[in-house]
C-alpha cells in the first residue's frame, strides 16, 4: 500500500498560466507520535490490528506475533498510521463500525459490530463468545480486528458484569447462552442486507456456550476454539492428571488423585455438604505426599486448601458468585447440534487437556455430526506457541501463525488447508 505520493503531474495556476510539477521525488510526510487508534493498519502484503485495554495498546500482526506499545521499537502511533520497527508507515483501514446496546433476561449488555467497507449480502457474519475471564472484548482484543481484515463481519459484545455491560458476572451456561443469542438477533438486525452465512464463534469457556446458542440463534455454522467436549468436573479432573503427569508421577498416584476429584466434585455440586468426610479422611491420609501440594485443576486444588469447618459454613464465595449449572453435559449439547462444527484445538493445552476432547468429537463424527478438526502443535490455551524450560516453565510468544486464517476461511465456507503446521484430524 502507498503511503505517499511515488509520482504524479499536476497542474497549478500560476499567474494565469499552468505549471506542469513533477513530485516523484517529494519527501514523505513526517512521521509524528501521537495516541494510538484500535483498528487494522494495512502493509504491501499484510496488516496489523491495535487494540487496548485499560489505557494500554497492543498489536497484533497477521501472522499471530503480538506485544504491547511501551518502547517504540516494534510499533509506534501516530495520527492514523502506525509505524513498524521506525521503518515503514502504515494507514488505518476504513471499516464501519455501529455501537449499540440490547437487553438480554432483563439486563443491558454492550455490543459493536464491525464490518469490511464493502459488506454485502456475500459477507459472513458472525458473534463471539469469549471465555471465562471477567474483562470486556469490546477494542480490547485482536479477534474482531483480525476477521474483519480477512472479510468477516464481526459482532463483539461485552459479556455481563464485564467491561461496560450491565449485570452481574457469571459463569450460567444456559444465561450466556442467552446472552449470546440476543446478541445474534441484534448483530442481524444491525447488519441488514449486508451479511450472508451466519454463524458463532466460541473461544475456551465460549465452546460450551455457542453449541447452546446453535439453534435458537439460526447459526449456519459454528467454530471452537480451544473448547472441551468435557464438563466442569472433567475438566477439573483432567487438569489435575495433566499436572501430576508432567511432574513425573505414574498412575499410582494418578489413581489416589482421581479419588481426590471425585470427592471435591460431590462437593463442588452440593454446595459442599456431600463428601466433607472423605475429605477429612483423604487429607489426613495423603496431605504430606511431595505430590499433594502440585494439585490445582480448576477448583480442587482451591478446596483442598480450605478446612472442612470453613468449607460448610461459608463455602467458597468466589466460586458460589458465578451460579454455576453444573448439569450441562456438552456430548448431549452437541447431539443436538445439526450444523457444522469446526473445532481448532492446542496440542498441548495445560488448561484445557484434549485427549477427553478429541475422543469424544470423533464419536460425535462417527455418528454423524460434521465435524471439522484442526490440531496446532507446540501451543497452549489461547493457541499461544511457547517455548518450555526443563523445569515445565512456560514462555508465551505469539498467537500460533494461520489460526485467525482458519476461523475466517471457516466463516466464509472456504476451508483449504494447510494451515502452518496444523494437523486436520
Amino acid at each position: 500500500m502507498q503511503n505517499y505520493l511515488t509520482s504524479a503531474l499536476i497542474a497549478v495556476s500560476l499567474g494565469g498560466c499552468l505549471e506542469q510539477v513533477n513530485t516523484a521525488h517529494a519527501p514523505k510526510p513526517e512521521f509524528v507520535v501521537d495516541s494510538c487508534e484500535v483498528g487494522i493498519y494495512d502493509s504491501v502484503n499484510s496488516f496489523i490490528t491495535i487494540t487496548r485495554r485499560n489505557g494500554i495498546s497492543s498489536y497484533s500482526f497477521d501472522d499471530g506475533r503480538t506485544g504491547k506499545i511501551n518502547d517504540g521499537t516494534m510499533v509506534q502511533c501516530g495520527n492514523g498510521t502506525v509505524k513498524i520497527e521506525q521503518e515503514e508507515v502504515l494507514n488505518k483501514r476504513a471499516i464501519q463500525t455501529t455501537n449499540t446496546q440490547f437487553v438480554s433476561g432483563g439486563v443491558t449488555l454492550v455490543g459493536q459490530l464491525l464490518e469490511p467497507a464493502d459488506a454485502g449480502p456475500n459477507t459472513p457474519l458472525v458473534v463471539l463468545a469469549h471465555g471465562s475471564e471477567e474483562l470486556g472484548w469490546i477494542e480490547a482484543v485482536s479477534y474482531p480486528y483480525q476477521l474483519v481484515a480477512r472479510g468477516v463481519s464481526v459482532f463483539v459484545f461485552d459479556k455481563r458484569g464485564t467491561g461496560t455491560s450491565a449485570g452481574e458476572y457469571s459463569q450460567n451456561f444456559p444465561q450466556l447462552a442467552d446472552d449470546l443469542t440476543a446478541a445474534s438477533l441484534e448483530a442481524k438486525r444491525l447488519a441488514g442486507e449486508r451479511f450472508g452465512r451466519f454463524g458463532l464463534f466460541g473461544f475456551s469457556q465460549g465452546g460450551w456456550i455457542a453449541p447452546l446458542a446453535a439453534k435458537k440463534s439460526g447459526a449456519d455454522f459454528i467454530g471452537i476454539g480451544y473448547g472441551l467436549v468435557i464438563d466442569i468436573l472433567e475438566e477439573d479432573a483432567s487438569q489435575v492428571e495433566l499436572e501430576l503427569q508432567e511432574a513425573g508421577y505414574g498412575d499410582d498416584v494418578i489413581a489416589i488423585a482421581r479419588e481426590i476429584t471425585d470427592v471435591t466434585s460431590r462437593l463442588a455440586v452440593s454446595g459442599y455438604s456431600d463428601g466433607l468426610q472423605e475429605l477429612d479422611a483423604l487429607r489426613e491420609q495423603y496431605q504430606d505426599e511431595e505430590w499433594y501440594s502440585i494439585i490445582r485443576g480448576g477448583f480442587t486444588g482451591v478446596i483442598l486448601g480450605i478446612s472442612t469447618e470453613e468449607l460448610r459454613d461459608k463455602g467458597i464465595p468466589m466460586f458460589d458468585r458465578l451460579n454455576i449449572d453444573w448439569s450441562i453435559k456438552p456430548m448431549d449439547v452437541l447431539g443436538e447440534v445439526h450444523v457444522p462444527q469446526l473445532w481448532v484445538l492446542a496440542q498441548n493445552d495445560r488448561e484445557a487437556p484434549i485427549a477427553k476432547t478429541l475422543e469424544r468429537l470423533q464419536a460425535l463424527r462417527d455418528d454423524g455430526r460434521d465435524i471439522t478438526i484442526f490440531i496446532f502443535p507446540n501451543t497452549d490455551h489461547g493457541m499461544w506457541e511457547y517455548e518450555q524450560t526443563l523445569d515445565g516453565n512456560r514462555t508465551y510468544e505469539r498467537v500460533t501463525d494461520r489460526y485467525y486464517s482458519l476461523l475466517a476461511d471457516w466463516a466464509k465456507g472456504t476451508v483449504q488447508p494447510p494451515y502452518a503446521k496444523s494437523e486436520q484430524q
